[in-house]
């Protein structure tokens, strides 16, 4: 099944070459000399409009009037053109003579710092840096365990780890904490761990169809690979999920090879920290002032807006791409594969476990248990996952969860079970002691 905007299957084809240094630089110098778009400019006159209308208390008519003045327009397009002047004609070119001077820029690769900014930035207008052909638009690249880009022969079993919104490649490991691939990796010989980095502003399934194609490469052009393993943190297991259905739709070849899919802390009904955000923006308008901050909600990446019920096809949002007010959850069903083994990890702030009204409040700040064990009160999209598949991780927000090395332990007795453990029915639980790291299983 083909998809349904031309864009997934342009973007599939681009240079998979990852961002340099110097087109970090071109970047940045492309951003600050782009002349304000019209979202951006119709912002801004909002924001002053608000701000006349009720800190001066000038009626909103009389406001509106004043806003729409032949004299105030040509002092908004001076400005404008005076912010747009200064980018080009100093910052700009300050940023090229540095590319100039240094040449070496262009072959050196991003540090881990510049991965995180970049990472950060894709995150929160990656789309709009797509649709300008920015150079640090992110294109999706494979790296190895060490960080370097994908390059070899593959065989055996290859686990692939795809982070969340605005993370990057490097961010599943930490100074504290070696990364659920090093515990993998210790499991048994003929493992590779491979970590994905990828746009992060881009609509959840146009990463979808881009990582099916881009596996079904891997795949073809490593036929020695027996199987695959997708590990997913927030974000990264609704891409997943994204790139397994599309694969079933174009009978690519790589999900026959899937054993394994492990969402860590993934929305799968929605990020409550997305629904706030847009449930505000209706609400924040009712009041002068404050109103202003509803429109700075808005400011959000098309990747963040999927999040809001956890959308990750892409007739979830064609027909439904509202930004502002209240809308209903019209989300189509799409079923895990019956012969993958899914597994599905929630976090909790809470330090105990209690009722079932507390599993749907509270979760790791962003995601709610309910929502990341993929239960919903519509059987259509429930994920059916077998409690023994689940875990739940009492003490763990949403940015520590992957960096625990309890989780990293159940992760890898999911994936290779000692012979003589008695497999539990139950949902898996456990108590984290945050200050020494060690999990306390619970079941």
């Amino acid at each position: 099944m083909p998809s349904l905007t031309p864009l997934h299957e342009t973007y599939c084809k681009w240079d998979r070459t990852p961002p340099s240094q110097a087109d970090l630089l071109e970047g940045v110098a492309q951003v600050v000399s782009t002349p304000l778009n019209h979202v951006a400019r119709e912002l801004i006159q909002t924001i002053q409009h608000e701000v006349i209308s009720s800190v001066f208390g000038i009626s909103r008519k009389k406001s509106t009037k004043l806003k729409n003045n032949s004299n105030i327009q040509k002092f908004y397009k001076y400005s404008f053109d005076t912010i747009q002047d200064y980018g080009s004609q100093y910052i700009a070119p300050g940023l090229r003579q540095i590319i100039t001077k240094f040449p070496t820029l262009h072959a050196s690769p991003l540090t881990p710092k510049q991965h995180y900014f970049v990472g950060a930035l894709n995150g929160v207008c990656g789309d709009y840096l797509l649709k300008q052909q920015n150079p640090i638009s992110l294109p999706m690249v494979i790296y190895d365990h060490y960080g370097s880009v994908q390059k070899g022969e593959l065989t055996g079993h290859v686990v692939l780890f795809i982070h969340g919104l605005c993370m990057n490649h490097l961010d599943w490991s930490n100074p504290q904490f070696g990364g659920i691939g090093e515990k993998l990796l210790a499991q048994r010989d003929h493992n590779t761990m491979l970590y994905l980095n990828y746009n992060t502003g881009r609509r959840i399934s146009s990463n979808g169809h881009s990582l099916a194609n881009t596996l079904e490469d891997l795949i073809q052009r490593n036929p020695k690979i027996s199987s695959l393993s997708l590990i997913g943190h927030s974000m990264g297991g609704l891409v997943a999920r994204s790139a397994l259905f599309y694969a079933k739709q174009s009978l690519h070849s790589w999900l026959h090879l899937t054993e394994n899919l492990v969402c860590i802390a993934s929305p799968h009904h929605g990020a409550a920290l997305e629904r706030f955000s847009f449930n505000i923006q209706n609400k924040l308008g009712r009041f002068p002032v404050v109103r202003i901050f509803g429109h700075l909600f808005n400011i959000r990446s098309n990747g963040i807006l999927d999040l809001r019920h956890g959308s990750i096809r892409d007739d979830d949002w064609e027909y439904n791409d509202a930004r502002v007010g209240f809308i209903d959850d019209h989300r189509k069903p799409a079923p895990l594969p019956s012969h993958i083994q899914s597994y599905l990890i929630a976090g909790s702030i809470e330090r105990e476990k209690k009722n079932k009204t507390s599993r749907h409040l509270f979760g790791d700040y962003l995601v709610s248990i309910q929502s990341a064990l993929g239960e919903h009160p519509n059987p259509r999209l429930q994920l059916n996952v077998s409690d023994s598949h689940k875990a739940i991780f009492y003490g763990l927000s949403h940015f520590r969860i992957h960096h625990n090395s309890s989780v990293a332990e159940q992760i890898a007795l999911w994936f290779y079970p000692f012979q003589q453990e008695n497999s539990s029915e139950q949902v898996h639980e456990y108590f984290i002691n945050l200050d020494r790291y060690n999990g306390i299983a619970l079941t």
